[in-house]
């Protein structure tokens, strides 16, 4: 069990962690944004990072979200997730045990992070719309009309993203490092 004083950090360490990786897509939707053929031959898909509060053990199947198209999940259940709701957990072979961080020596956290408590990453949705047509008869990817078929990815929109999570992980970092200061100084007493 981790010991109350330590939440605090672990805390701020999943939210660090998730917001690093919404980041990390949100980066690859504003590089991919032109990308008309894939190795799949179809434009770019743009993606979304899908957060849950990490006390929840598996995410659960629920049919009625349609904007959280799981990665990796078998076709026949349509692999929504979403918040906890109606049908049976997404995972084949049920709940996970909860993983406590592990604190090192240097007061830092390494390991799982979240356990009981924070955020987690619970997949990336890929979006299903079919993007965008701009007519560009001189394009190698033109349909015999002369459109081509772009990625659905706003950049204006995932800018505003990107500032958003810079904020919120910046935010992270400050509790984290307030928190550390704050166990410190109780060290002291």
């Amino acid at each position: 069990m981790v010991r109350p004083m330590f939440k605090s950090m672990g805390i701020a360490a999943s939210g660090i962690a998730a917001q690093r990786q919404r980041m990390e897509v949100i980066a690859q939707n504003i590089a991919n944004a032109d990308v008309t053929r894939g190795a799949d031959g179809q434009p770019y898909k743009r993606r979304e990072v899908i957060l849950e509060a990490a006390s929840s053990q598996t995410a659960v199947y629920n049919p009625g979200n349609p904007a959280a198209q799981a990665m990796g999940s078998s076709s026949a259940s349509n692999g929504v997730f979403g918040s906890p709701a109606f049908d049976a957990p997404a995972m084949e072979d049920g709940p996970k045990a909860i993983e406590v961080p592990v604190l090192s020596a240097q007061g830092g956290v390494g390991g799982p992070i979240g356990g009981e408590f924070g955020v987690r990453v619970a997949g990336i949705a890929e979006d299903q719309g079919a993007g965008r047509l701009v007519y560009e008869p001189g394009h190698p990817d033109a349909n015999e009309a002369g459109y081509v078929r772009y990625p659905d990815v706003d950049t204006t929109q995932e800018l505003v993203k990107l500032m958003d999570a810079k904020r919120i992980y910046e935010a992270n970092a400050a509790v984290f490092t307030t928190a550390k200061s704050m166990l410190r100084a109780a060290l002291d007493i």
